[in-house]
């Protein structure tokens, strides 16, 4: 599976939040609303995720394997490093083998 294309949305806030992600694979399937988080060791993504009933934060999708979520991980943070300012939308077009 390639990762075809990583669209940045830089928050411009005071919060931890700090980008929406939008990731192609394959150039046929799109998982929205990956979202860049700064933490106290750095900055870090999380998978799209639902409120269920018991206030409880579970994924919509993820990778099943560390490798795999490492290596979007890495690709996600290296295009958000590179993307442009707040409120801008940045399409990096990816090339390269992946997992």
């Amino acid at each position: 599976m390639q990762i075809t294309d990583i669209r940045i949305r830089k928050v411009d806030s005071e919060g931890k939040l700090k980008a929406y992600v939008t990731v192609t694979f394959d150039d046929c399937f799109v998982v929205h609303n990956v979202k860049v988080i700064e933490g106290k060791t750095g900055v870090f993504i999380a998978m799209p995720s639902r409120k269920t009933k018991t206030g409880e934060y579970k994924d919509v999708a993820h990778p099943i394997h560390s490798d795999f979520r490492n290596m979007l991980q890495d690709r996600i943070l290296d295009a958000y490093a590179n993307a442009g300012d707040a409120e801008s939308m940045d399409v990096v077009g990816v090339d390269g083998d992946d997992a």
